[in-house]
């Protein structure tokens, strides 16, 4: 029963399955399925899936289907970890948005999933998001990377703003932050003082691997 259930969940990241994966996710809780071997099953799915956009096999679209997949089936599975005190494994924890006033979500998506599914524990803040609670995140996940994305020219000082912050708070030395966008190069990474840039989320995901000593 259990792993007819498990590979239901990987299966459900593989066919795209957006509007069943909260339920499936809460009915195999329901079951009594151990919630990390079900991260585990999801982890699957995802990482076949950018292995698949890697070689160009799969599109941007299907990427973008299956981290929407993920996100919806976490929260419930997440939640049952908590309540049983369990830990999952990982490479580094990484909180990831896109700045204030930038709602472009596509390119911070794909980072998202692809750290995901190299094994890294992902906060996704959405878009749009002011540098106080990228400062908040960072300090209540105790997050080892910050990653941000800016997709319009007008708003990659956010970036730099964020940095700031993070330096008046007194957390900058211990964090590491990557940065990407269209309009974003290594010559703006380095004046704003970040740790990493990458031109492509597969580049963000070797990038953060290596800040962490884990690539």
């Amino acid at each position: 029963m259990e792993r007819e259930i498990l590979a239901g969940l990987k299966k459900m990241v593989l066919n795209y399955e957006i509007e069943k994966a909260e339920s499936a996710a809460k009915d195999a809780i329901s079951k009594g399925v151990d919630p990390l071997r079900c991260v585990e099953a999801l982890t699957e799915g995802i990482r076949q899936i950018g292995e698949g956009f890697e070689k160009g096999d799969i599109f941007l679209p299907d990427l973008v289907a299956s981290s929407e997949v993920v996100k919806k089936a976490l929260p419930p599975i997440q939640e049952e970890i908590t309540r049983r005190g369990q830990k999952t494994a990982s490479l580094g924890r990484v909180v990831v948005g896109t700045v204030f006033g930038d709602i472009h979500s596509i390119g911070k998506d794909m980072v998202a999933t692809l750290l995901f599914a190299n094994g890294f524990e992902v906060i996704d803040l959405g878009v749009n998001v002011r540098s106080d609670h990228f400062l908040d995140a960072i300090k209540e996940y105790e997050a080892n990377i910050l990653a941000m994305s800016a997709l319009l020219t007008t708003t990659v000082m956010e970036q730099k703003n964020v940095i700031e912050g993070l330096r008046r708070e007194g957390i900058r030395p211990r964090l590491k932050v990557v940065v990407g966008g269209a309009p974003i190069n290594q010559e703006f990474a380095d004046s704003i003082g970040a740790d990493g840039y990458g031109s492509t989320a597969l580049e963000g995901v070797a990038i953060a691997k290596s800040l962490l000593g884990t690539a």
